[in-house]
């Protein structure tokens, strides 16, 4: 096949600049062939250059005394736990796979995101999902979500992961747009880490796993541009995946580590076989020479190009340790896995070459592909829209007080963002490997670790509707709450991973929202001292009726070091008191309430003092380390009144009322209802009420009883009384006739 002719037209229909093409040619010194152009279209993508997001990700807190690998250094992130273990975690999207075609779009994000953890040397123990969807009344997005929900379910529970938490959010923001973001979580010892790096002159570059077919290319660039109508006919850029051969490659990849085999690994996801060659070549300071006709394939007459290009799943590129190449080769062979050396580490030059059929097809510097390197960094145009003040002008307090509690709360707890979700997660096997302790419908997830004492608590939460009001805000808040879900399970926060799902990065009042959110993200992670251990950025999640509400979506992660120590969230006890721990506020702004009852998404969202939930998350911890509580649950969604039902349905084998008395309040449905943040309900024996009041004292936390836990009924003196039967029928079994639909099929 004659290459085509390069052209700047040609490159801009590769995504590229004139800008960017014309440093392009200055990097080689000539035009560039049609393979490098591909090459170069794939790295300087959004998806793979962060070119629009690198510079704002650097303001970021990269460090900490457990950190173990630095931010974008490394697959995934790692954190030291003690005990010669680290954890290996990380969360991605797959937006834009997942509109056009749902179950492999999502079957897919989880395949890529459990091999970015097991190329640590992590044996994955969980896995999460953050989806956000339009409403399910809509005939398309309940296809969308439907095939995204079995695609995440049949991966997971083929390959053998838990899926043990995540949340589910449905707003018209998200009609034309779902988000499908997936996190994993690993253990490895830390004398077993990989490192995905090719450093070491004349050594074997392998890849493994599956055959590379035409599946994927250009998926890098798909994800870097809107949706519209014409991503149709894009499905072919979308990967297949394959469960069954991801497992034989995690135990063949785990074999090769232990073995002393490997001197570096990275996966093959977006830009495939030139992503894990340029990038690893990148890190160890390098080059690769590479052979293309040696590279196992499922499909005829493929051109370097496609070969080069292709994102075919269930793929590593390993560097070996000089001697063990047939040790390899006997791991993979007995896995059954597709096997062959195709280059070689080279020292002598620093580029990346590519051979196919006795010729030379490209050959490029590779710190000019990567991340960091020569691949441009923008800083692009801000501008706050103008239509914000609008919205943060509305007067709340001007909202009629509708009365009628105890029916608002029954509506509130059937809505479809606080409604139990068990019709999801019972699709996904959540406890394989009889790890886990706690799982969805908690706070956070509990994971215990096997052979230890320890636990790890892990969440992912954003709001965003919080952030579309104040993105500097609501992107803190995200992180503070994320922080808040594991607290109240016993644990300690000790780092984020982060999906940034935004709209066109061109346009200036997305922009302005993205760097604002990354300002307020900065904010939170340094007062609670969770380091940005890595992560994902999304741009383009818009579609010709407009963009998604911006979603920075925060992956926490926490350490219980006593197993004793693990809480739950909801009551336990007669006779326990009832304690509100935090600040008190009357808010409303972006609250589930204002949406529900009167249709607006507008106002302030909530304020947020990073000291007081710094105070607050220190007392709630001690207090569970001196196992002063029965219980802890984070409030958000719904407020205090729907934080207290959860607390007293959350059991449904023991489920228990409680009667409160709330004094003091200006507005009943403010108090009942509005989101504040920096508050944990807790309940206690009421002979450990001295104790907490001492922990908050040294604090300086907020205490106020509100109550006792008993009784068949919650009541709330004035205000509303429920019996139990009717706060379980609104949450567990009022889905909506869609949702049914979607549930039994």
């Amino acid at each position: 096949m004659k290459e085509p002719e390069v052209t700047l037209e040609r490159a801009v229909e590769h995504g590229l600049t004139e800008e960017e093409y014309t440093k392009i040619c200055d990097i080689l010194g000539r035009t560039p062939s049609w393979t490098e152009l591909g090459v170069f279209s794939v790295m300087w993508s959004e998806h793979c250059s962060y070119k629009n997001s690198i510079l704002q990700l650097k303001t970021l807190p990269r460090d900490g005394e457990r950190l173990l690998a630095q931010a974008g250094e490394e697959n995934a992130g790692l954190i030291d736990i003690g005990d010669g273990l680290a954890v290996a975690f990380k969360i991605e999207s797959h937006n834009h796979p997942s509109a056009v075609e749902p179950y492999q779009g999502a079957a897919t994000g989880v395949g890529g995101i459990l091999r970015d953890i097991f190329t640590m040397g992590a044996r994955p123990i969980a896995a999460l999902n953050s989806l956000r969807f339009g409403p399910l009344d809509d005939a398309h997005v309940r296809y969308l979500f439907r095939g995204v929900v079995k695609g995440i379910g049949d991966y997971g529970n083929c390959f053998g992961v838990p899926t043990v938490g995540g949340e589910v959010y449905f707003d018209d923001s998200y009609r034309g747009n779902p988000l499908v973001n997936a996190m994993a979580v690993g253990i490895v010892k830390h004398d077993r880490v990989a490192r995905a790096a090719a450093k070491n002159h004349g050594e074997k570059v392998f890849i493994i796993g599956s055959s590379t077919g035409r599946d994927g290319i250009h998926g890098a660039t798909f994800a870097s541009e809107d949706l519209s109508e014409a991503s149709e006919e894009k499905r072919p850029q979308v990967q297949v995946g394959d469960p069954f051969t991801e497992k034989l490659l995690l135990e063949a990849t785990l074999e090769m580590i232990r073995a002393g085999c490997v001197s570096g690994i990275q996966d093959m996801g977006a830009a495939g076989i030139t992503c894990s060659t340029s990038e690893m070549s990148g890190a160890g300071d390098s080059g690769m020479e590479i052979d293309l006709d040696k590279v196992p394939l499922r499909e005829e007459n493929m051109h370097a190009y496609e070969i080069l290009l292709s994102e075919s799943q269930e793929r590593m590129l390993v560097v070996a340790v000089p001697g063990k190449e047939d040790t390899i080769r006997e791991i993979c062979e007995r896995w059954d896995l597709y096997v062959a050396e195709i280059g070689v580490v080279t020292r002598e030059h620093k580029h990346v070459r590519y051979y196919w059929q006795g010729k030379k097809m490209a050959d490029v510097p590779a710190h000019a592909l990567v991340l960091g390197g020569g691949a441009p960094q923008y800083v692009r145009e801000t501008k706050r829209p103008a239509w914000l003040d609008e919205l943060n002008r509305f007067d709340v307090s001007a909202l009629p007080d509708p009365g009628n509690y105890a029916e608002l709360l029954l509506r509130l707890l059937s809505r479809p963002n606080i409604a139990d979700k068990a019709w999801v997660y019972e699709q996904y096997d959540q406890s394989v490997r009889t790890n886990t302790v706690l799982g969805p419908g908690s706070d956070a997830a509990v994971v215990r670790i096997k052979g230890t004492s320890k636990a790890l608590a892990m969440s992912t939460d954003c709001n965003g509707r919080y952030v579309y009001l104040n993105p500097r805000r609501g992107a803190a808040i995200a992180v503070a709450e994320a922080a808040r879900n594991v607290v109240c399970t016993g644990a300690e926060p000790v780092g984020i991973t982060n999906c940034l799902n935004f709209g066109n990065p061109y346009k200036p009042e997305m922009y302005w929202q993205f760097a604002e959110a990354i300002a307020g993200m900065g904010e939170a992670c340094r007062a609670l001292k969770t380091p940005v251990t890595g992560g994902n950025v999304s741009f383009y999640n818009e579609n010709p009726d407009g963009a998604v509400y911006p979603t920075p979506t925060i992956g926490m992660l926490g350490v219980i070091d006593d197993l004793a120590h693990i809480t739950r969230s909801h009551f336990r006890s007669e006779g326990d008191a009832v304690v509100l721990l935090g600040y008190r506020r009357e808010e409303v702004g972006g609250s589930e309430y204002l949406a529900a009852v009167h249709g607006k998404v507008a106002g302030e969202c909530p304020q947020l003092d990073l000291d007081e939930e710094v105070a607050l998350q220190r007392a709630c911890h001690v207090a569970i380390e001196h196992q002063l509580l029965n219980s802890a649950h984070d409030l958000s969604d719904g407020g205090l009144a729907v934080a207290l039902a959860e607390c007293c349905i959350g059991d449904r084998e023991n489920m228990i009322g409680a009667h409160i008395k709330l004094t003091g309040w200006q507005r009943a449905d403010f108090a009942l209802f509005g989101e504040s943040q920096s508050r944990i309900l807790v309940s206690l024996p009421q002979d450990h009420l001295d104790d907490l009041r001492h922990v908050c004292s040294e604090h300086g936390v907020p205490m106020e009883v509100l109550g006792e836990v008993g009784g068949e009924t919650l009541t709330i003196d004035g205000l509303l009384s429920c019996p139990l039967a009717e706060l379980e029928q609104a949450y567990y079994n009022s889905l909506p006739e869609q949702m049914a639909e979607v549930a039994e099929q």
